[in-house]
């Protein structure tokens, strides 16, 4: 019986509630809010058209990788767009005034934390003007002499360059890149006078260095190792802290004799700065997610690089470190800002 009775009750209570509520949809429709269940908002979906990857001087590889392999996930293109003038600042500002709405980034590089130092009044700053999403990747640098020197190790090349001060040259592929501030950090921590020959392009570089035109260069795996393999340039060192899973037989420069030496590219992804968190964080998901993806991480291996895919707080860390490191690059060598 007391069954019955509470079954009656909440019978007649839910008839005289929604006897209130029909009476009131007559008189005070705003009221009705609380007499209908609560629906959860739904996110905004995302991409909802074509996403920019903008990218400055840098390799395409990684880019387009990584944009076939999202726009396989998302159903809508990642399209790499490249904006090489400038030394990044063309592509810097082609993101910085792009709406924030996640469908345009840039591809940021250690030359955006150089340019941070090697400009004097730089036209954007990567921490201010920009918000991180997530480092990509790194490679380190390989330091390479041309066969003729008779050095076989870093440390005979310290030595010979002390003992034939600005008789010795290195080329890279332009004033403030990060091969350039590789030299030059090697410079300075090791106390040596070496003439910088500057290059417009990698290939350019190497080709030189090749010939004998320069004696020795910092140069990303790609354009190092298969010269240093085939034997017409000798490899002596890698520039990252840790031996490179592609040489391990070439000692690091801090095993060297320069302690404390460490100096990698890197590639990431920043977006414009007023992205909404949600958006980023998503980005960052799906970034790191398609970084895991079996073929993405064969394909980059090929390319010599190292595979990351960070928090967003860990990255926007490794930014400020590598800005401070080039600064003190800089200062050291006493390149007077442009």
């Amino acid at each position: 019986m007391m069954s019955q009775s509470l079954v009656k009750f909440n019978l007649g209570e839910t008839h005289m509630t929604r006897s209130i509520c029909a009476g009131l949809s007559r008189t005070l429709p705003v009221l009705l809010l609380g007499c209908t269940p609560a629906i959860p908002a739904l996110a905004q979906p995302f991409p909802v058209k074509p996403v920019r990857l903008i990218i400055g001087p840098s390799s395409e590889v990684l880019p387009r990788v990584l944009a076939q392999r999202l726009s396989q996930t998302w159903g809508h293109q990642v399209l790499v767009d490249p904006r090489t003038g400038g030394g990044g600042t063309v592509a810097a500002d082609t993101v910085a005034k792009a709406p924030p709405d996640g469908h345009t980034w840039l591809l940021s590089t250690a030359t955006f934390t150089v340019s941070a130092s090697l400009l004097a009044n730089p036209p954007f700053d990567l921490v201010r003007d920009f918000q991180a999403v997530t480092l990509l990747a790194s490679a380190p640098f390989y330091l390479m002499v041309h066969p003729s020197l008779p050095v076989k190790s870093v440390k005979e090349l310290t030595a010979l360059a002390k003992a034939r001060p600005g008789q010795l040259n290195y080329g890279s592929s332009g004033m403030g890149t990060p091969p350039h501030m590789a030299a030059e950090m090697y410079k300075g921590m090791a106390g040596l006078n070496v003439v910088h020959v500057a290059y417009k392009t990698v290939a350019a570089a190497v080709t030189d260095q090749i010939a004998g035109q320069t004696q020795l260069s910092f140069q990303y795996g790609p354009s190092s190792l298969p010269v240093v393999r085939s034997g017409r340039l000798r490899g002596l060192a890698v520039s990252s802290i840790k031996r490179s899973r592609f040489a391990p037989e070439l000692p690091t420069m801090d095993e060297s004799g320069v302690p404390g030496y460490e100096i990698n590219g890197w590639n990431g992804i920043h977006v414009p700065p007023k992205t909404p968190a949600d958006i980023i964080n998503k980005l960052n998901t799906d970034i790191r997610a398609a970084l895991q993806a079996p073929e993405v991480q064969e394909r980059l291996t090929q390319a010599s690089l190292d595979i990351h895919g960070t928090t967003r707080a860990d990255f926007e860390a490794f930014v400020l470190k590598d800005r401070a490191r080039f600064a003190k690059v800089v200062k050291d060598a006493g390149i007077t800002p442009e």
